[in-house]
């Protein structure tokens, strides 16, 4: 298409500051931190389908995982765990009750999280079409996005409605053809014009998806904008929500991550702030005020570093590289990614008696509940794992700073509640403890009933390793 006429349509694309591109692609740490967790999903998914233990439905099941942390990037990608849904009566995708599509599938994933260059990833998808597994399309390609980001764009109606109409094409959905060929066209395009938008073709996927959903007005899909003026005003006014609820849960984000730190120092800890949020503040006090410039060395592999390095709130012993807890502060996304960040830590510092905390909104507590019932959820052991609401650490951390001795503190005032249905509850520290297996294969936990976590006898770090087919470097 004409240079000129598509440098104005992404100007205008960037300037607008609801747009793809700043609330979500440039202006989103959750989009970062997301990476991490999905690659993390789909090697367990694999695991899972390796182990016979991948299970029959989609509810419940780590691709189930997986595609919630895609969908609460919302916008470009909601929707995305649709296409995935277990649909008995067309019994669609086939992925859940043919071994054999199951297996492909399996394999279709790990070689594309294994892969290093662009015609292994073609040849994979080539592959997976070739074998014509009902129900399976191109909606694969919002996980390949996610693995591949530089190489495989997204893929969704309201993307290839925006590709369409913008370059003239005519290509179909469901089609892994038609999405191979936008792939190339997008790749072509995003390469002639990289310095206005990025490698990453999440950027130019995002101008697309504004396009398609009618966000981004052109000559082209000016009859689709006046057809659809209602529900087009209404997802705008959506979008327009949203960016102002982000910004209220970024403030409580903020505020929670700078109390935490005020108290780690008060009661004598060094602290460490996420690296994408140490040039933050919150009413005029700076989080450089308060913490290490950097992540101590801990002796780890620079990717887990890396991953460390983005926890929200990291307490050390005083001049040590000892960590003494580690703190993940919950918004509106997907708490996955940071109970994955907080077992990243404590299996790669076992000798270190790690605390790991979550911290969530009030009005999350039941689904932080709910999530640690998960499968996948793994505390380690040698630590404990505790979540705090939000109004509770605001209430208390003053006094707990003013009169408290240690971290010990947090555990105390858990320990005051009449049941650990409260706003702190303790998993118990024994050993490896699969939350939610033996309840995934219909043995109730020792002690867990329905109602919330209660104490229950230790578990052998051997038993749970063993049958759950789990090793300390590998989920």
């Amino acid at each position: 298409m004409e240079s000129d006429r598509f440098k104005r349509i992404v100007h205008t694309y960037k300037a607008d500051p609801e747009s793809v591109y700043n609330t979500w692609f440039i202006n989103s740490d959750e989009r970062l931190k997301a990476f991490r967790a999905i690659r993390r999903g789909v090697e367990q998914v694999v695991a899972e389908i390796k182990a016979g233990s991948f299970g029959n439905d989609f509810r419940g099941s780590s691709l189930e995982f997986v595609l919630n942390s895609i969908t609460e990037q919302k916008q470009v990608f909601e929707g995305a765990a649709h296409a995935f849904y277990w649909k008995p009566k067309l019994r669609i995708p086939d992925i859940y009750e043919d071994e054999g599509n199951k297996s492909a599938f399996g394999r279709f994933l790990e070689n594309c999280v294994h892969a290093t260059r662009e015609d292994q990833l073609v040849r994979e998808i080539s592959k997976l079409s070739a074998r014509e597994i009902k129900g399976l399309g191109p909606a694969v390609a919002n996980i390949l996005y996610f693995l591949h980001p530089t190489v495989l764009p997204p893929s969704n109606t309201a993307i290839l409605r925006g590709f369409n109409l913008l370059l003239g094409e005519n290509k179909k959905l469901g089609s892994w053809a038609s999405y191979l060929d936008m792939r190339d066209s997008i790749i072509a395009l995003n390469e002639q014009h990289r310095p206005m938008l990025s490698k990453d073709l999440g950027g130019i996927s995002g101008l697309f998806f504004d396009i398609g959903a009618g966000k981004l007005v052109l000559e082209g899909n000016s009859p689709l904008v006046l057809e659809n003026q209602q529900k087009i005003a209404a997802a705008q006014k959506k979008r327009h929500q949203e960016v102002l609820d982000n910004v209220r849960q970024d403030e409580a984000h903020t505020r929670m991550q700078l109390l935490l730190t005020k108290l780690g120092k008060a009661l004598g800890y060094d602290v460490l702030v996420a690296s994408n949020d140490r040039g933050k503040s919150f009413q005029d006090e700076k989080f450089s005020f308060h913490c290490l410039c950097g992540l101590p060395d801990l002796g780890v592999g620079p990717d887990v570093a890396a991953t460390i390095n983005l926890i929200d709130v990291l307490w050390f012993e005083k001049r040590t590289n000892r960590v003494v807890c580690g703190f993940e502060v919950e918004k509106s996304t997907s708490i996955y990614s940071g109970l994955l960040r907080l077992a990243d830590l404590a299996l790669a510092l076992p000798d270190h008696s790690i605390r790991i905390f979550l911290v969530a909104p009030d009005e999350r507590e039941k689904e932080v509940l709910a999530q640690l019932r998960r499968p996948s959820v793994l505390a380690t052991n040698r630590g404990t794992a505790w979540y705090i609401l939000f109004s509770d650490l605001t209430r208390h951390a003053e006094s707990m700073g003013r009169f408290g001795s240690g971290c010990e503190v947090l555990e105390k005032l858990g320990e005051d509640r009449d049941s650990l249905n409260g706003s702190y509850a303790a998993l118990d520290p024994a050993a490896h403890i699969l939350l939610g297996y033996a309840a995934d294969q219909g043995e109730a936990l020792n002690g867990l009933t329905g109602d919330g976590w209660q104490r229950y006898p230790p578990v052998t770090a051997a038993a749970l390793t063993a049958d759950c087919c789990f090793r300390n470097d590998e989920w």
